[in-house]
């Protein structure tokens, strides 16, 4: 955690970049680069009847980490993929809460004691 889902940019682009981008989120977040997954999504945009481009898009799943390290993550996943070539790229965070997040069936912040719930 967090889990970016990427779609809309070629998957050789995101390999270029990910090295630099991950470096960078870990310093945002403050946490290991291990913590960090990128997924690219081949995906097939249909209008009109027509095959057209994929929107660059990514998905942020992760625990709230306050307004500030948001920001700067979608500042410093904007500014990666944009040396891509790309026009533009929309991010947006999906929350998650520690209690409804599973690990082996425990909720992912409980250590030791019984599963607390809300």
């Amino acid at each position: 955690m967090p889990q970016l889902t990427i779609r809309g940019v070629n998957i050789t682009e995101v390999m270029k970049i990910s090295g630099a981008l991950v470096d960078e989120l870990a310093r945002i977040c403050r946490c290991s680069k291990d913590n960090f997954t990128l997924d690219c999504l081949t995906t097939t945009t249909i209008l009109d009847g027509a095959i057209v481009p994929t929107f660059p898009f990514v998905e942020v799943a992760w625990f709230d980490r306050g307004r500030e390290t948001q920001d700067n993550v979608a500042n410093a996943i904007t500014n990666h993929l944009l040396t891509t070539g790309i026009p533009e790229v929309e991010v947006a965070f999906k929350v998650y809460r520690e209690t409804h997040y599973y690990a082996n069936g425990q909720p992912f912040m409980v250590k030791a004691g019984p599963p607390v719930f809300d």
